[in-house]
């Protein structure tokens, strides 16, 4: 499925990635990317060198390639670079017409401007802008976009502080555009944090962007009183593993098993990389840690249980379509008889999803937000 969007003076195809099937409505750009492009096409149509962050379908990557421009892309996302590559293609751009960092780089080279799609993680912001003070030439345009909603005066204080003077546009179709120069001496990021879970000896360290960074969430609290126990050597996966604490718990009641870690995040990854190394460091042979499109990295019927807490958003839209990639993954890789376990939300319909996979789905555990299920491939 292929929506056509018109970006600017261009027309360009650009597709979400993965593909949502089931609804494919959504689109793969929207209005702060278009207020974005016009802004620089008013003001900042020379700048050769373009330093994008937070691009997560490739639509400023793909109209700025087709100006011409070099573009770098920072992003957290593995996602959102394969995303960006596949409508550079879809585009007949060169797929190589962007360099990409992680969202742990600091690049060396100078840019003409910087341009960020407003991530709604807060912290996350203030690492990406403590980040740019470190390599920013004085006088750098840095310009953000974002839904209305979403940039607040917290925003703009962030920008005054790492960037320099900073004013905000007026609102266009519901978007908005931060505005600043850069002017302030180098800042280091206050990323990672790191935080005790309490009743156990465990301090958990997260960088800027992980999900719950700053405790543990409630739906992983739930799912750690039904994690898998015992000696056998298992090859366990821990998919879209956030910091890795579910697969770090059940390496303390499982010490013979074999975690894969799994998330589409950076950041995520190091998180849970760093988890490891400081609470179980022995373990550390007994672990792989994948940055990676669900599983797809993983050889089919090679794993004996996979640990779940599957999101169901998609940056700005709602959709369990990356649950249900999760459980299709998840049969590929589970050996006959193996297991996917999991923990939602209770209102969401992973049980019918599950049995229609699956053949079958049992009731673990619930309370009054979560229910843990268990699948079992036959």
């Amino acid at each position: 499925m292929m929506t056509q969007a018109t970006l600017g003076t261009k027309n360009f195809i650009l597709e979400r990635f993965p593909l949502d099937q089931k609804n494919r409505s959504l689109q793969a750009w929207d209005s702060a990317d278009e207020y974005l492009i016009d802004y620089i096409n008013e003001h900042h149509a020379n700048c050769q060198d373009i330093l994008l962050l937070n691009d997560s379908f490739g639509a400023l990557a793909c109209y700025f390639a087709k100006q011409g421009k070099r573009c770098n892309a920072i992003t957290d996302s593995y996602i959102a670079q394969q995303a960006t590559v596949h409508n550079l293609i879809q585009n007949n751009l060169n797929a190589d017409a962007v360099t990409f960092f992680d969202s742990l780089a600091t690049p060396s080279q100078h840019y003409d401007l910087v341009l960020i799609k407003l991530p709604k993680n807060l912290g996350y912001l203030s690492h990406q802008l403590a980040t740019l003070s470190q390599f920013l030439p004085a006088n750098t345009p840095v310009i953000a976009g974002g839904k209305t909603k979403d940039v607040h005066n917290s925003t703009s204080a962030n920008f005054e502080k790492f960037i320099g003077p900073t004013h905000t546009s007026l609102a266009v179709k519901k978007s908005r555009l931060v505005i600043s120069t850069f002017t302030k001496t180098p800042s280091q990021s206050p990323y990672p944090i790191s935080w005790p879970i309490e009743k156990t000896d465990l301090t958990i360290f997260n960088h800027a962007n992980v999900f719950s960074r700053d405790s543990l969430d409630i739906g992983a609290r739930f799912f750690a009183n039904y994690l898998p126990q015992g000696k056998k050597a298992l090859q366990i996966v821990d998919l879209g593993c956030g910091n890795g604490v579910i697969g770090l718990q059940t390496l303390k009641q499982a010490p013979e098993a074999q975690l894969t870690f799994v998330d589409e995040s950076f950041m995520a990854i190091a998180s849970a990389q760093l988890n490891i190394e400081h609470n179980e460091p022995e373990k550390m042979a007994n672990c792989q840690f994948i940055q990676g499109d669900c599983l797809t990295d993983l050889d089919d019927e090679s794993q004996d249980m996979v640990l779940c807490n599957p999101p169901f958003h998609q940056l700005q839209a709602v959709t369990d379509h990356i649950a249900r990639q999760m459980f299709k993954d998840s049969y590929r890789v589970l050996r006959p008889g193996a297991e996917l376990r999991i923990v939602g939300n209770r209102h969401l319909d992973y049980h019918e999803q599950l049995k229609y996979l699956f053949g079958n789905c049992k009731l673990l555990g619930s309370n009054k937000k979560f229910v843990v299920l268990s699948a079992k491939k036959r």
